[in-house]
């Protein structure tokens, strides 16, 4: 072969030569590449989550359900049988103490007069009578004219017949008392709160609930009822203001006065009764409605708040996932006291130091790692 064609033939063989080479790098650059990825999305994903400190709540007013209750309530039943004569009041009627409500007509109870003191007429001419025979004996018994036996048959007859006319006085006084009955009176200066009779109207002597005549409820001033959860019972003593205010008057707020304390919490509730008072001068507060109570005493011990996106609910209670050491999850227990509305007051489970995880991700454990992404921030509750 010649000179010639050798030269030829070197560029040719140069150059598959470099191909080669770029093909086997090219190769190797795109596995190794694939591997990286491949490792990359083998990596476990660490989730992003913000903290926060659990704020303290200071100086938290105590806002609670109440109910509202005349400062005094009778119902009036009636103590006779009969028809209901007429009547002079009706709801919303203001009443003075001993103003009559109505009048019943009592037949039969006439009729039961008049048979007691006919038969008190009768007792007495038998007392008449027995008074006059233990006399004309005891004459005789002077005279030796009879026993002393029979004259105290006679005297003992006397006395019998006295009784007789006692117990016959007794059932007509009786009868007259039940008479003064048939007018029903106000027990005191207030409001006919309810009316359930009318004229005609059968009236039996009752006193259950619900058949009540009339109700008469003093309402000048007004007793105020609420149940304090045994945790805040310490901060309510007698003498403390309370606002109060009803549906019905939204943006009026009437003050209250702590009045008494049922001293004993309610095992079904844990709370106890309180007795509040309050003035009612203008008649804008009703009876037998429901109110809000707003204490301004702080809490007996100091609580801390959290928001209520930092809860965990699963099979093991109420949780929430706090930072530890490394940006590893903590998972602890907690008590929840009240609901502040934006926040949430925790009873028992954390401290004031520990770091609360405000978004956990579901299905958070302790020992997992997390991704911190904002700065701890404070969770006071300033209401």
């Amino acid at each position: 072969m010649s000179n010639t064609s050798r030269t030829g033939h070197k560029p040719l063989a140069l150059g598959l030569i470099v191909l080669a080479a770029a093909l086997v790098a090219t190769g190797v650059i795109s596995r190794r590449s694939q591997a990286e990825q491949v490792k990359e999305a083998s990596k476990p994903l660490v989730p992003l989550v913000s903290v926060l400190a659990a704020g303290q709540v200071t100086g938290a007013p105590l806002e609670l359900p109440a109910r509202i209750e005349p400062w005094q309530r009778a119902p009036i039943y009636a103590r006779v049988s009969g028809y209901l004569k007429s009547w002079s009041t009706d709801i919303g009627a203001q009443v003075k103490s001993g103003q009559t409500l109505a009048d019943i007509e009592t037949p039969d109870l006439d009729q039961q007069l008049l048979q007691a003191k006919a038969e008190l007429a009768t007792a007495r001419s038998n007392l008449t009578l027995a008074a006059s025979t233990a006399k004309r004996w005891q004459g005789l018994l002077a005279a030796d004219a009879v026993s002393r036996q029979e004259a105290d048959e006679k005297a003992g007859d006397l006395a019998a017949k006295q009784s007789a006319v006692n117990a016959m006085q007794a059932n007509v006084d009786r009868v007259q008392a039940l008479q003064r009955y048939t007018r029903l009176v106000a027990p005191f200066d207030g409001v006919v709160t309810a009316r359930n009779t009318d004229v005609g109207a059968l009236i039996s002597v009752g006193g259950a609930p619900g058949s009540e005549l009339f109700v008469v409820s003093d309402i000048s001033r007004l007793r105020v009822y609420v149940n304090v959860p045994q945790r805040q019972v310490a901060s309510i003593k007698v003498g403390d203001k309370a606002e109060l205010s009803v549906p019905e008057r939204p943006g009026k707020v009437f003050t209250a006065t702590v009045q008494s304390l049922s001293q004993a919490i309610n095992a079904s509730s844990g709370a106890m009764l309180v007795q509040l008072t309050v003035q009612n001068d203008s008649r804008e507060l009703l009876p037998g409605g429901y109110a809000s109570i707003h204490f301004d005493a702080p809490l007996a011990s100091a609580a801390l708040s959290i928001p209520p996106s930092a809860l965990i609910f699963n099979k093991s209670g109420t949780q929430v996932a706090t930072l530890g050491k490394d940006n590893r999850v903590v998972v602890k227990p907690i008590t929840i006291g009240r609901d502040l509305g934006n926040l949430l007051e925790v009873a028992s489970g954390i401290d004031r130091n520990d770091q609360v995880i405000a978004n956990p991700p579901d299905g958070v454990t302790t020992g997992d790692v997390v991704r911190v992404a904002a700065a701890t921030t404070n969770a006071k509750a300033k209401l």
